[in-house]
């Protein structure tokens, strides 16, 4: 059991964290080996999403100290412990966290709705509002922003390349 001034210093690092960040994303962490929870850790560190092991109740304080409130936050909801994400950018963290829960659910039984994703869902400290789990989800299983913009770009060229054979056949016809 933690000590007043360790929680105390738990929910400063909370705050600092809090500060700069975009987004929590809230992952459930429960059945996941301690060496597999370091390599998540470090993959988020990487990415600029650092992730805090912290209580509940203590989370709910963070919250509760920027005005938002605890039922809006559903976390009363989850059963399981919680990790937060802290994530500069939503849409990173998120894709790193999915990747990961995806990565350890080969080879066991996987739930249909989640997909053996733990991703509890999150909130946008931007919109002040909550991120549920599906969304959190779909956002995670998005390509990353390149690959996207490449994919636009090939929808955008492809009629004009169409065009362009249609014309080459033709002139090759007269």
């Amino acid at each position: 059991m933690k000590s007043k001034q360790q929680k105390s210093q738990e929910l400063d690092k909370g705050r600092k964290l809090l500060e700069s960040s975009q987004a929590v994303l809230l992952i459930d962490f429960s059945k996941v080996k301690t060496s597999d929870l370091r390599i998540l850790r470090q993959e988020l560190k990487k990415s600029g999403n650092p992730m805090l092991v912290i209580k509940k109740r203590l989370l709910n304080l963070l919250f509760k100290d920027k005005g938002w409130s605890f039922d809006e936050l559903r976390m009363n909801d989850f059963k399981t412990s919680v990790g937060a994400v802290f994530a500069s950018n939503l849409e990173s963290a998120a894709s790193s966290a999915y990747k990961f829960f995806s990565g350890l659910e080969k080879g066991k039984k996987i739930n249909p709705l989640t997909g053996g994703v733990k991703i509890l869902g999150g909130y946008d400290l931007t919109k002040k509002e909550f991120i549920p789990q599906e969304r959190a989800i779909f956002i995670g299983k998005l390509p990353p922003r390149e690959i996207l913009l490449a994919q636009l770009l090939g929808m955008i060229a492809a009629p004009i390349r169409s065009f362009l054979y249609v014309l080459d056949q033709k002139a090759k016809r007269a």
